[in-house]
């Protein structure tokens, strides 16, 4: 049975279909394509409701013409709904991954300053709309913005080794980097023979242990153990360090997996086995790491494999580099536009349909419908299509498609999808439709006090006193904030080097 069926597919996956229906439209889709056919990135970005908060003749002026002439190549190249479609997402409702800055692009030689072209995305109290913004981040001494929680470039979720993921020109490549080609991923588990599984190791307790992965982290099958090595020379590469050596792979919350990469020479593909030797926690922290995009399996892929999406309703840049046939998606019959709902009211079958722009009883008199509204509205019963009419006003039978596109700031599919329920002309009343609008409303606006850093800290945070040292919108000039891992050694070493005060009196 179906319902067996469904028990059986993870939460992981059902969260991505999701993902894949109402994250992206394909109204946002075609827009920016359009726009980026002929060249306005700008409209590109504007369509896929990413903010630009960078400018290219101070770049050229601070940086020179070459980086500027890169960056502006890369632009022209980005494809900012594809990016979208790849941007990490967290469970349970598949939102964009909140207080990021994801590296899409460096820029500058070996020597110089390091330039990264990054996405950021805002704190979770700002999140309305899941709007993105693009910036340049310059080095660590450069000025960032105060109000973004996290405004340096992330090393697990990062895209500048993978721009097939954002870059349009490139996006063939997803097929070969995914593995879509070859056989299913399986899990890194230690008491499997696989070739390329690491072996398990001598101390099965250790936190960092491959075989032992946190089960919160997701279903087995999402691991891309097949493509670790591949990815991981590549992350080698770039980090400026020798094809064969030591990585980390994130498992998990608390877990962690330290591997090598080895070969007989260079000439050979390399495979990765568990570090023999275990390492000082400092010395793991500070190894390269796995990125995210290269560590999972691309849930697209996972979900043409089980049936879950058509290839028609992906990307099509994404459809186009996997053309990889797959089940069809159970899928039923397609409602009609208008199809009217029916009442049984006075012993008769009614109908309520569309009429002039608004939902109405088309088998009742006009004349009669106002003697039952001022009826009603004078306390009287109302009649059973009155009722079924007010009941769609407050709560359709489409409000959860209606709250999914409003959870991902797709506001004008959500009106869509009430107009042509309601019509253009509908005044709702009070219930979980209106307060569903009005609280998607309320969240944009805390959008843009953070956008424009009017407001820093979520107004409900500061009122309850909480936040830490890099909260800077307290109001009580006598705060004293709590140190942490970014207070100054100095300053730490003062604050704990204070005498004592003398509380005894004198006698």
């Amino acid at each position: 049975m179906a319902h067996h069926f469904a028990n059986d597919i993870p939460s992981r996956l059902l969260m991505w279909q999701r993902v894949r229906e109402y994250a992206v439209p394909p109204s946002m889709i075609e827009t920016a394509t359009a726009r980026r056919a002929v060249g306005d990135w700008a409209g590109a970005c504007a369509a896929a409701r990413v903010d630009i908060d960078l400018d290219l003749r101070a770049v050229r002026k601070r940086h020179g013409t070459d980086v500027a002439t890169r960056l502006r190549a890369d632009l022209r190249r980005l494809a900012p709904d594809l990016l979208r479609w790849h941007m990490p997402r967290i469970a349970p409702d598949g939102r964009l991954r909140p207080g990021l800055t994801l590296s899409l692009a460096r820029y500058g030689g070996p020597g110089g300053t390091p330039l990264h072209l990054v996405v950021r995305t805002p704190p979770t109290w700002a999140e309305a709309g899941q709007r993105m913004s693009l910036a340049l981040w310059e080095g660590t001494g450069s000025s960032v913005p105060g109000h973004h929680p996290h405004p340096y470039p992330d090393r697990r979720h990062r895209l500048d080794l993978h721009r097939h993921l954002w870059d349009s020109g490139r996006s063939g490549e997803l097929a070969r980097r995914c593995g879509a080609d070859g056989a299913p991923p399986t899990m890194p588990s230690g008491r499997s023979d696989g070739p390329r599984r690491p072996a398990p190791p001598d101390r099965p307790d250790r936190p960092d242990d491959p075989g032992r992965p946190d089960r919160s982290s997701g279903d087995d099958a999402s691991w891309a153990v097949s493509r670790w090595a591949a990815e991981a020379e590549l992350l080698l590469r770039a980090e400026g360090r020798r094809p064969r050596g030591a990585f980390t792979v994130r498992l998990g919350a608390r877990s962690r997996a330290v591997l090598e990469l080895v070969a007989p020479d260079d000439s050979h593909a390399p495979t990765f086995r568990p570090l023999r030797e275990p390492l000082p926690s400092q010395q793991v922290a500070a190894l390269p790491l796995l990125p995210e995009a290269a560590a999972r399996v691309l849930p697209d892929l996972e979900l043409l494999r089980a049936g879950l999406v058509a290839a028609d309703r992906l990307h099509p840049l994404v459809a186009a580099a996997l053309a990889e046939p797959s089940p069809a998606a159970a899928t039923g019959p397609a409602p009609e536009p208008h199809d009217p709902h029916r009442v049984r009211c006075r012993g008769e079958v009614h109908r309520i349909a569309l009429r002039d722009g608004v939902l109405t009883a088309i088998d009742h008199d006009p004349a009669e419908l106002r003697r039952e509204e001022l009826l009603v509205a004078l306390g009287g019963p109302a009649l059973p299509c009155l009722r079924a009419i007010d009941a769609v006003h407050r709560s359709p039978e489409a409000l959860p498609a209606v709250r999914e596109r409003l959870l991902h700031g797709d506001v004008a599919g959500a009106l869509t999808v009430i107009e042509g329920l309601l019509g253009p002309g509908a005044v709702l009343p009070d219930g979980p439709l209106r307060r569903e609008l009005e609280s998607a409303a309320t969240r944009r606006v805390d959008h843009g006090l953070f956008r424009s850093g009017l407001v820093t800290v979520h107004p409900a945070a500061r009122a309850a006193g909480g936040g830490n040292a890099s909260d800077a919108g307290h109001a009580d000039a006598s705060h004293r904030p709590r140190p942490d891992r970014r207070t100054p050694h100095a300053m730490l070493r003062k604050r704990s080097s204070r005498a004592r005060p003398r509380t005894g009196s004198l006698r």
